[in-house]
């Protein structure tokens, strides 16, 4: 059967987040129909006898459809957090658009860093396009570990790689994507560096974080910044 072009971007979703589940895909993909569970259940369920995409039923109803490009199992320890990482996707387009978000991407062999996402955001009645690494830890990772992933951002940086990215805006100096981790744990962040790292618990709370005092939610918890030295400022609203 031939495809269609929502077929083609479901799997292109699935390729992309490794493992979805089927409600996020519902949401996602289903969300003008009248009863978008059963038209993705219908559709999946074509999907997969197709062979187009594979499903696990390992973790109960309501199933994780998995990428065919890849070696995942269907109860591999890391589907959990890739289904942290496609609920951060799903957080981010509620407040604005994405020009870019990729899962995992590579910058280099073995040593270097390995973000769990790298995205360009605009913000919901802005044009200005700010880029982020973003950290999701859903574990409580040791101080020395902590270092050691941002020294890795550190070498980055200081290789140049990022000032040559297509994304890279060609009326102003490159910038450097702003670190965010997202976690319920807060960590003791030690030493400068010249980009911006920001701790929150969720990227809707981190934008909360940019609203004057008066227009937050109450009680609302603040998210840890770390000092820094140069680098470029938070401006969700810049050209």
């Amino acid at each position: 059967m031939r495809l269609s072009e929502r077929d083609k971007a479901i799997i292109a979703d699935i390729n992309r987040f490794r493992v979805m589940d089927r409600d996020s895909i519902a949401e996602l993909h289903f969300a003008g129909l009248k009863r978008p569970v059963n038209s993705a259940n219908a559709v999946l369920k074509r999907l997969v006898t197709d062979g187009h995409i594979r499903r696990s039923t390992k973790f109960g109803a309501p199933y994780l459809y998995l990428s065919k490009e890849t070696s995942l199992r269907e109860d591999s320890a890391k589907i959990p957090h890739y289904l942290a990482i496609l609920n951060v996707y799903k957080d981010i387009l509620k407040h604005g658009t994405l020009d870019v978000f990729q899962v995992e991407p590579r910058y280099g062999g073995k040593g270097t860093v390995e973000p769990d996402v790298f995205c360009i955001f605009r913000k919901h009645g802005m044009t200005g396009r700010t880029p982020f690494f973003i950290e999701v830890q859903q574990t409580l990772y040791s101080q020395k570990t902590m270092k050691t992933k941002l020294d890795r951002y550190l070498k980055l940086y200081e290789s140049g790689v990022i000032a040559k990215e297509p994304w890279q805006p060609s009326d102003r100096p490159p910038v450097f994507p702003i670190v965010l981790i997202l976690s319920e744990h807060r960590y003791a962040i030690d030493g400068d560096y010249p980009f911006r790292i920001i701790q929150a618990q969720s990227f809707g709370q981190f934008l909360q974080s940019l609203k004057p005092a008066e227009q937050r939610p109450k009680p609302a918890p603040e998210p840890v910044q770390t000092k820094y030295t140069g680098g470029i400022k938070i401006n969700l609203g810049a050209k």
